[in-house]
Parts: structure tokens; C-alpha cells; sequence
């Protein structure tokens, strides 16, 4: 301590004391409990919960996204077994989403298992409220799981339409008092599954936004899947489990878990399509779905494109993206545009344009409307639909689940809507890009300070 520090010091420990008029007795312990809840909370939040901030090292050559040989990486990194002997039906936007939703509902013979992170207003919610209720009436087992946050802006009248009706229904970590630091924590999965046989994921939510064809900004662009087969139990594993931790049920038996394993297709035969099922949770360290982002970015050899509603990576992200330019990959990444719906995500995501455009990847923003579909494709041989998006939200933050399929005719089907959706999208030109002006350039580096909550 200098002598200019130690008189600074002296007259802070010599000056007259100010009188502050602390709260009542009684008010006293609420405030302090309140205020240092609220500080680790916040410390928490924002800390990351990566050990290391950089990716990964691949130990050998990552094998080709085609070969079983990656599914074997993956089912060992994620605990997601390997699936043969589904179906798979691609949807795209609510025109084609919705009717095979409801037909699914409808279907149901058993159990109806539905896990929603939106589920808001419109005459599309009233549709599958009353087909849900009409199932109950039935004598099917309906369960309904809602995010707590993210169906904060729904129709309380459903939900006691839908208990009157015999369904079931519970809300997923409702705000508490000694709990206000999960409150981050979401599950953000999109889940049906009727009988433990035919299942549905995707980006798509239960809201008029998510009806039409993505005609104009109202309604939004969107990607789900339906599947049959083996592949459901993985589906239905990521609804059991977040729906024990709201209800303390464990959802056992034929009804909800079927045999459904096909054994006379070999698993190793590469012609046959694979599926699995990844699905991570919140907390400290690497996530499942983190992980496979990362080894299946490492092993692209060809083409990788890439579909994200909110796209806020962090460094480490960016890095891996731009490794694979450097190899010869030619990765696109498609994001919303002027007419996304969280501004402030879509502004953290441009700051890292300008690493990306240097190093060769191609950015393409959406204009119709709001892109929310989450989709990748990897060398025509890989794909990944679900509700997972490129932010530390999905990677760190959330529950998520996404359906990841080896076979090219899917691929191929998928690459079809990405070429469609880039004639509808501007490409963000490295030359334009490095011209904006100094208050974006201000703007999009003062929200990497929240990118982590993003």
C-alpha cells in the first residue's frame, strides 16, 4: 500500500458514518434471505458450467457421420442406444404439422403422453385441448406435462377442462420461494407419443403462430418429425423422466412401454436407416447434447448445414464451425432474419458474423417470417430435428431432446427444404458485413456479456 492508498484508507475509516434506517425486526430475515438468494442466483446463472471454455480434441479421426462406426460414438457418449426398423415421416409448418398431431392424438388407444414447452392462445389450442379431452372421456390415459414458464401465457381454462375431462395434467418447476435458482431451468422439449408406438418431436409449439405455412409473419416456419418403431421408447424415456420429476409417477407397463424391437433387421447392415434419441439436462459440467454437437461438427467431411431459430454461440462453438471450413467442409448456417421474434438473441448471434464469414462459413438470415425450425444435416448422411438451438439456453441450460437419423433419403429430404428455405433468405455478404455501422458493432458485443443466458 502506497501512501496515497493508505491516506484513501485512513479518511474512509476516519469519516463521520452515515445513518441508514435498516427494515423492521420483522422484515429483516425475509430481506436478507431474499437478497442473498437472489445473489446466488445470479452467480450462479451467469457462471458457466463448462469446466473447460474451449471444445474438444478428438482422440483419432472422427468417423464418417455415415458409418455405424459414429453411432457407436455417439451411443457411448450419450447413452443413446442405436434404433432400426422405424418410420419416419418430415413435416414442415403447422399445415402439415398439426393434422398429423391431432391424427396421432386421435389414434390413441391407451396412452396419450403429450410434454409441451409453448402452449399459448388460438383456436389451435382449443383443437387439441378438446381432442385430448375426448381421448380421457374414452378411458385413455392422458398425460399432459407443461413448462411452467413457457405456458405462463395459456388459457388457465384449458387445463381445467382437460382435469374435468380425466386427463391428467401437471405444470414442470412452478416458481418457489427456495427454488429461484432453477427457474433458468426449463424443459424445453416437444413431446407425443400415443401407446409407447407412434411419437412426435420437433421446434413446433401450441400456438396459432405455429398454424398455416409460414405465408406471412404471422405464422411461423417449422420442422417436425413423426416417427414408428423402436426409436419411440427414446422419445418416451425423455417424457417418463421429466414427468417423475414433476409428479413423483414413474410410467411403467406395456401401455406406455411396448416390445417393439424389430429382430430380424441387423443393426450393423449400413443400407438399413438408425436412429437414437439424444436427450441432456441442466447442470454443471458437459451436457449429452453439447457433446453431440460437437463430434458430429468434428466429423462432417463434406457439407453441413445447419438450422437454428436462436443462434448465440459461444467462442468455443464458433471455433468448431470454422475447423470444419478449414477442412474443406462447406458449412451454412441458415438463421432468423428482421422478422425473428427475440431481437435480442438474433443481435447477440451477429457478433460472431465476422469470425464465421472470415473463416468461410456461409450465413444466410430467413425474411418471410420467424424461422424456429432446429434442424442439421451432415454430408447427406446425418441429420439431427428436434428442440435443441445453437445457444448455451439449449446446450447448458435446458432439458432438450432431438431425433438424429442415419439415412440419406432423409437427409435428402431435409436438404430439399434448406434449399428451399435459402431462396426465401439473404445471404450475409463478408464485404456488407464488415461496413455496419459502430453502434451494431457496440450493440452486438455488449450482449455477449449475457450470451451465456441466451
Amino acid at each position: 500500500m502506497n501512501a496515497d492508498d493508505l491516506a484513501r484508507w485512513t479518511r474512509r475509516r476516519t469519516a463521520p458514518r452515515r445513518t441508514v434506517r435498516l427494515p423492521a425486526a420483522r422484515y429483516a430475515y425475509p430481506v436478507a434471505v431474499g437478497a442473498s438468494g437472489a445473489a446466488w442466483y445470479a452467480a450462479d446463472s451467469l457462471r458457466h458450467r463448462r469446466e473447460q471454455g474451449s471444445g474438444y480434441e478428438l482422440g483419432a479421426d472422427a468417423p464418417p457421420v455415415g458409418d455405424r462406426a459414429f453411432l457407436r460414438t455417439t451411443e457411448a457418449l450419450t447413452g443413446a442406444p442405436i434404433s432400426v426398423g422405424n418410420d419416419i415421416e418430415l413435416l414442415i409448418n403447422g399445415d402439415a404439422i398439426f393434422p398429423a398431431f391431432l391424427e396421432t392424438i386421435r389414434g390413441a388407444k391407451k396412452t396419450l403422453n403429450l410434454l409441451t414447452y409453448v402452449y399459448w392462445r388460438g383456436d389451435i389450442t382449443h383443437e387439441i385441448a378438446d381432442a385430448l379431452c375426448e381421448k380421457a372421456r374414452e378411458g385413455v390415459e392422458v398425460n399432459v406435462l407443461l413448462d411452467w414458464v413457457g405456458t405462463l401465457k395459456m388459457d388457465g381454462s384449458l387445463v381445467e377442462r382437460l382435469r374435468e375431462a380425466g386427463a391428467t395434467v401437471a405444470k414442470f418447476r412452478p416458481l418457489k420461494p427456495y427454488a429461484v435458482r432453477r427457474l433458468d431451468n426449463r424443459t424445453h422439449r416437444k413431446l407425443l407419443i400415443a401407446d409407447g408406438e407412434v411419437g412426435m418431436t420437433g421446434g413446433v409449439g401450441i400456438a396459432d403462430e405455429w398454424t398455416g405455412n409460414a405465408q406471412d409473419p404471422d405464422h411461423w416456419r417449422d420442422t417436425h418429425v413423426r416417427v414408428r418403431g423402436p426409436v419411440v421408447r427414446g422419445l418416451q424415456g425423455a417424457f417418463i423422466e421429466n414427468w417423475l420429476e414433476a409428479t413423483g409417477t414413474v410410467l411403467v407397463g406395456d401401455d406406455h412401454l411396448p416390445d417393439l424391437d424389430d429382430d430380424n433387421i441387423d443393426e450393423d447392415d449400413e443400407s438399413v436407416a438408425a436412429m437414437q434419441v439424444v436427450r441432456s439436462r441442466a447442470g454443471v459440467g458437459d451436457t449429452n447434447i453439447e457433446a453431440l454437437m460437437f463430434l458430429a461438427i468434428a466429423s462432417a467431411r463434406e457439407h453441413l448445414d445447419l438450422t437454428a431459430a436462436y443462434f448465440a454461440p459461444r467462442p468455443a462453438f464458433t471455433t468448431a464451425l470454422c475447423e470444419a471450413a478449414a477442412r474443406g467442409v462447406r458449412v451454412r448456417v441458415l438463421v432468423p432474419g428482421a422478422k425473428g421474434d427475440k431481437q435480442i438473441v438474433r443481435m447477440a448471434g451477429r457478433e460472431s458474423y465476422d469470425d464465421l464469414l472470415d473463416c468461410g462459413v456461409e450465413v444466410y438470415e430467413y425474411c418471410p417470417t420467424m424461422l424456429h425450425a432446429k434442424s442439421l444435416v451432415i454430408d447427406g448422411a446425418w441429420s439431427s430435428v428436434g428442440s435443441v438451438n445453437f445457444d448455451n439456453r439449449s446446450f447448458q441450460l435446458q432439458d432438450e431432446a432431438t431425433l438424429c437419423v442415419q439415412d440419406p433419403g432423409f437427409a435428402a429430404k431435409l436438404t430439399e427444404q434448406y434449399e428451399r428455405d435459402l431462396e426465401q433468405s439473404e445471404p450475409i455478404a463478408p464485404g456488407r458485413w464488415a461496413q455496419r455501422g459502430l453502434r451494431e458493432r457496440a450493440a452486438e458485443r455488449a450482449l455477449t456479456l449475457i450470451r451465456r443466458e441466451l
